[in-house]
């Protein structure tokens, strides 16, 4: 159900971290002009931790009714407790989404057999799909392949965001997967690799600023061309790289002004980028070929 380039886009924000509405309209025509086939609203890379919940509410509405089913919008819903996830799920399956992303609890590190029963009471909460998202190096608690399969098994329960660069991570989740369940790589560098050994796509940073150019790899792998998505994805080698430079968002979204796709703002805790990574962003802008001056249309 979910495949291709989606993007878990930022949430554009002005100097005194409001959000700016107007800017997440452009948004959302840009990646629905730019080959992105899904927006993940509210995701890590949304400054998920920091939004409030009718801030969230807000901007996934205000997807659905934008995207116009041109584009898939998944929410995102995960939290650290069960209780605040099961409840965030009921809201936000209500207004139209295709799908929730729901990360695994950060902090409190649950057991395999706590997470089995998170999602257990999220699926019985949710309408709609819900894709499950692995990224142990922020939560402290990796979601094990055995335990995938059997929380795939439930209702509601689709697919995974898997941010664990491993191309055996993903052999095995591909392997012990039911027939249907979907993997999406959560790590843009390993995105196409994932894509040869039978992942479907990619949840995406780097298609924040580059999404024509995520789109047509992931195109490539997923037609089996994959020596055309390699030379593709060589391109955005140091792009990839570089938009880790500092904690996500920070560093994409820097990219995304000097686009003019969002305004300057981030949420504290995070900052704006140390003036000294500025260069480095600027060439990995000009090795991708999204520098201001060739930018994509929008």
């Amino acid at each position: 159900m979910f495949s291709g380039s989606l993007v878990a886009v930022v949430t554009p924000m002005r100097h005194d971290g409001t959000i700016d509405l107007a800017a997440w309209v452009r948004l959302i025509d840009f990646h629905a002009s730019n080959g992105t086939s899904g927006l993940v609203v509210g995701g890590t890379t949304g400054e998920s931790a920091t939004l409030t919940g009718s801030e969230l509410e807000e901007l996934t509405t205000r997807a659905v009714h934008r995207a116009a089913e041109r584009l898939a919008i998944i929410a995102g819903a995960g939290s650290s407790s069960t209780a605040a996830t099961v409840a965030r799920a009921a809201r936000l399956s209500a207004l139209g989404v295709d799908g929730l992303l729901v990360v695994t609890p950060a902090y409190n590190r649950p057991t395999q057999e706590g997470l089995f029963r998170h999602y257990e009471a999220v699926a019985a909460a949710s309408r709609v799909p819900v894709i499950l998202y692995n990224v142990p190096s922020r939560t402290a608690v990796d979601l094990l392949p055995a335990t995938v399969a059997r929380i795939a098994t439930l209702p509601h329960i689709v697919a995974i965001k898997e941010a664990v660069g491993s191309m055996e991570r993903v052999r095995e989740l591909v392997r012990l997967a039911p027939p249907g369940f979907t993997v999406l790589s959560g790590d843009d560098p390993t995105a196409r690799e994932a894509v040869a050994l039978g992942a479907r796509g990619v949840v995406s940073v780097t298609a924040n600023v580059a999404p024509r150019q995520v789109a047509d790899v992931m195109a490539a792998a997923l037609a089996g061309d994959f020596k055309r998505a390699a030379e593709l994805d060589a391109r955005l080698a140091g792009l990839h790289e570089a938009l880790f430079i500092e904690p996500n968002p920070i560093p994409v979204k820097w990219i995304a002004l000097q686009l003019g796709l969002v305004p300057a703002g981030v949420r504290l805790p995070l900052t704006a980028l140390e003036p000294g990574h500025e260069a480095l962003l600027r060439r990995a802008m000009m090795a991708s070929g999204i520098a201001p001056d060739c930018k994509e249309t929008a």
